[in-house]
């Protein structure tokens, strides 16, 4: 910490005896500061916002306005909240002393003024000024860098929503939400046709939250999309599982892993090949009579990608009625602790969806607003996505 020059430095002395006045400022000047002399309270403010010097030596018995009145105003003005505050006083009270410290003095200096004394408080007040003037230049530096990184944040989540796919709809509608628990998430999911028959779907939650998580689910969403994932048809769900595993070991990235669930729809033959690894299960509701549903948890019990290379996964097959809609999700969506302190649960989950199924209140916005409603809880505390995939096949 470079040491301020003495020439830099101003003292503002207040005090209605000019005696005081004069002995305090030749000794300070003697000294190399810059003093700064007032004869009443006001005065003194009016030289404190006009200056704002770094330390002020004050009377405490003043006509008017005395010195704790003073130090009270000077420390409510944000602008001098780093000045420090010296008061002259001949009370050697513990109670008074106890006053003033609580009114914010910073330090005394007894009467009548010994020189050494005077000398020494000044330097070792200044000292704790210039040390409070590097934390604050310290913490507005900080609050920038805060607001800088917050920007590329809020750019990088933007970014994130961008390459996420938006909604589709004919013989089958897809509609999603994305809601990180933070700017960035490690939620991330995909749906496309792979060809004109074959439609392909996933959803994937990396362990973890912030930019950590969402970098590898963006990578992985890349992969995918690009469909260059070595020895692995986008079509066979278990060979991309398996693939995946091979590249993205947990021991190579940073000790994390992921779940997924993945499916491929065939439109000719109405069948949806899936499969899932760690991943709560996808939830098909089909209509079994005019008023009921029946609700079917499409899950392949296969651990969590990258835990271990030698994991085995598989696929599952099922037929998908016309009026059927499929709900991928992450356990963000159900995984919410309630009012009461305890955890909502997928069973409460799976009712609800049922219930809003068979009320016709279908709308993903409804249904995570119901779901905070029956919680009590107004925010997610971790990433949360939901796909919704209506079958309007003949």
């Amino acid at each position: 910490m470079a040491q301020i020059p003495n020439s830099q430095v101003k003292i503002l002395v207040i005090d209605d005896d000019r005696i005081i006045q004069l002995v305090l400022k030749q000794t300070l000047q003697a000294q190399g500061y810059e003093v700064i002399l007032a004869s009443s309270g006001a005065q003194g403010l009016e030289q404190a916002y006009k200056y704002h010097p770094a330390m002020i030596i004050s009377d405490w018995q003043m006509d008017e306005m005395d010195g704790l009145e003073v130090c009270r105003k000077i420390r409510s003005e944000p602008s001098l909240s780093t000045t420090f505050f010296i008061l002259l006083t001949s009370r050697k009270a513990v109670e008074d002393r106890v006053e003033g410290l609580d009114t914010g003095a910073d330090d005394f200096l007894s009467k009548p003024i010994e020189v050494n004394e005077l000398k020494a408080r000044v330097r070792a007040g200044l000292r704790l000024y210039q040390l409070n003037q590097e934390l604050q230049k310290l913490a507005q530096d900080l609050q920038i860098q805060k607001q800088l990184l917050e920007t590329e944040l809020n750019e990088a989540a933007d970014y994130v929503k961008s390459i996420l796919p938006k909604p589709i709809s004919g013989l089958v509608t897809i509609n999603s939400r994305f809601l990180p628990c933070h700017q960035l998430g490690g939620d991330c999911f995909d749906y496309y046709w792979l060809d004109e028959d074959n439609l392909v779907m996933y959803l994937l939650d990396v362990s973890g939250h912030g930019l950590a998580a969402a970098l590898p689910s963006i990578s992985i969403q890349n992969l995918l999309r690009s469909q260059s994932l070595p020895q692995a048809s986008l079509y066979n769900p278990s060979e991309v599982f398996q693939s995946l595993n091979n590249v993205f070991k947990m021991e190579q990235q940073n000790y994390q892993y992921f779940t997924i669930w993945y499916g491929v729809f065939n439109r000719k033959s109405s069948q949806l090949t899936y499969a899932s690894a760690g991943h709560p299960p996808a939830l098909l509701l089909s209509p079994a009579t005019e008023s009921e549903l029946q609700v079917k948890q499409l899950i392949t019990r296969s651990l969590p990608i990258g835990v271990y290379a030698t994991n085995e996964y598989y696929n599952e097959m099922c037929d998908i009625k016309a009026g059927s809609k499929l709900y991928v999700f992450s356990d963000g969506v159900f995984e919410v602790e309630k009012s009461d302190g305890n955890m909502w649960d997928l069973s409460s989950f799976i009712n609800l969806l049922t219930k809003c199924n068979q009320s016709s209140q279908t709308d993903l916005d409804s249904i995570l607003d119901t779901i905070k409603n029956v919680t009590g809880s107004q925010i997610f505390t971790d990433d949360c996505s939901l796909l919704e995939i209506s079958f309007s096949i003949e």
